[in-house]
């Protein structure tokens, strides 16, 4: 403990049974030993009392830490709708012309004929854009018994 080697405390021993005699040295290395013993209880309960301070000081830190998560979750809470208010979600994208699925022609229908291309008359398929009618221009009536005429 104190770096003394067993000669060293050969040497004390001496010493001390020289000074105290053999009468009184067995009762001053007992007086001795007890107070020996009793540092040692007093240094152990020292030790045993910092770290439990430190484990306290520890433990007191950790619920203040989880008391400020626990806050700034609330405050996260009580924010988060009003920044969604403040800042509103974007609108869902509306889909394209070619992500939409045109359906199939009937069953009996001219297949000759350009499907893109609305006619006069008809209402353009699901999906298709309804043409734009250019003033002063004239589209030919288009019979549906007649063959599609050449351009």
């Amino acid at each position: 403990m104190f770096g003394i080697s067993f000669s060293e405390l050969l040497l004390v021993g001496l010493v001390a049974l020289l000074v105290l005699g053999p009468e009184r040295l067995p009762g001053a290395a007992r007086t001795a030993g007890l107070w020996v013993g009793r540092l040692k209880r007093s240094f152990n309960a020292i030790k045993a009392e910092v770290e439990r301070e430190i484990g306290a000081d520890e433990i007191r830190r950790q619920l203040h830490n989880e008391h400020i998560m626990s806050l700034e979750q609330e405050a996260r809470k009580i924010l988060n709708p009003m920044q969604q208010a403040i800042n509103p979600a974007p609108a869902q994208p509306q889909p394209s012309a070619a992500t939409i699925e045109t359906p199939p022609p009937p069953a009996g229908a001219d297949l000759g004929r350009d499907s893109h291309t609305a006619q006069p008359g008809h209402a353009p398929a699901a999906g298709q854009p309804i043409p734009e009618q250019v003033p002063g221009e004239h589209t030919p009536p288009h019979d549906p018994t007649q063959p599609p005429r050449a351009p």
